[in-house]
């Protein structure tokens, strides 16, 4: 009997101290979700509205969680009006923009017109060139040479000294045909000649090599005229890159207070704060689990339980007023009877 009354109040004491340690649980919990609401409630980022010369701000917030749902932000009406006269300008450097093509195009014909002739003048190498400026410079002394020589031959005729020839030489040492006999006259002539046919030569290689320089020139002249196309052309963006970027440069005036009004919010808001909240919390909580979670009551049971179930003789009814147990019956003066203990 004893180890039954000492298991049902260990089962009580345990039932017992279940329940009040998960109450105590239920308070902490409910107390760590209030030290972070109240946490994030700290660190809440909460911006303000904000009004400017240039413009204003306002933030909505959700009625249900209080966090910020939308942001909008006002350009002042003297600079919206500034920003639709910059638009019409805007509109027409564009237009000025998409013509520009058309206006540079002939600086692309001149450049493909400067590519075919330098390549006519690279077509020939610098000895090709100087060997046609010699043949034309001699076809253009060939009649006053014709005519110098025809007087010259007339004068000597006249004189009697046509067939005099004097002064011939042998082959050189090079191989080369030595000096031909004659006159003073024609030989004085004949030198004239060698020696602008010498001056030709070497005037010849200066000028082939000039025209090679001039072929390239030619090229690089023309490369210089694509490049002023294209230079145009972007040029001509410049305006209305510069128009929209005003319009822009308004615009981020006119959001200022919105820029404003978040940094404000972000100072607001105070982490290190909402930290300490949020620690102290937690901290409390703990500190009111243990004590909360003690039930004497379950103690009293579980000590009840042991107690009995170290006692096999032990009467449970006798806690509880149960009739009297018969001890002893004892005839006397005083009259048979029973007597017990309650």
């Amino acid at each position: 009997m004893g180890n039954l009354v000492g298991g049902a109040l260990s089962f009580l004491g345990a039932r017992k101290a279940q329940s009040q340690a998960q109450y105590a649980a239920d308070v902490a919990a409910n107390a760590q979700n209030e030290a972070a609401r109240l946490a994030a409630e700290e660190a809440r980022f909460r911006p303000i509205g904000i009004t400017t010369r240039f413009g204003s701000s306002e933030f909505g917030y959700d009625p249900e969680t209080g966090r910020v749902s939308s942001a909008e932000y006002t350009v002042s009406p003297e600079l919206r009006a500034l920003q639709d006269r910059i638009m019409a300008l805007t509109g027409q450097n564009l237009t000025f923009a998409e013509q520009a093509p058309s206006l540079y195009a002939p600086l692309t014909s001149a450049a493909t017109g400067l590519f075919d002739l330098g390549q006519q003048y690279l077509a020939e190498s610098p000895q090709q060139a100087a060997e046609r400026y010699i043949a034309q410079q001699q076809d253009l002394l060939a009649p006053s040479r014709e005519r110098q020589f025809s007087q010259l031959q007339n004068r000597l005729f006249q004189t009697g000294r046509g067939g005099l020839s004097v002064g011939g030489t042998g082959l050189r040492p090079g191989g080369g045909e030595g000096l031909r006999a004659a006159s003073p006259e024609m030989e004085a002539y004949y030198n004239a000649l060698a020696q602008q046919d010498a001056a030709l030569a070497a005037k010849a290689m200066e000028q082939g090599q000039r025209n090679t320089a001039y072929g390239a020139g030619l090229f690089s002249t023309g490369a210089g005229l694509l490049g002023g196309y294209g230079q145009g052309v972007t040029s001509a963006l410049a305006p209305f890159s510069t128009s929209l970027g005003t319009v822009g440069s308004i615009e981020q005036l006119g959001m200022e207070p919105l820029t404003i009004g978040s940094s404000l919010g972000g100072r607001i808001a105070n982490p290190q704060g909402a930290q300490a909240l949020f620690t102290g919390g937690m901290t409390a909580a703990q500190n009111r689990m243990g004590p909360m979670g003690f039930s004497p009551l379950a103690s009293f049971y579980s000590g009840a339980g042991q107690a009995a179930s170290s006692m096999p003789g032990f009467n449970f009814s006798s806690l509880f007023g149960s009739p009297a147990s018969p001890i002893s019956t004892v005839p006397g003066s005083l009259g048979s009877g029973t007597f017990g203990f309650l």
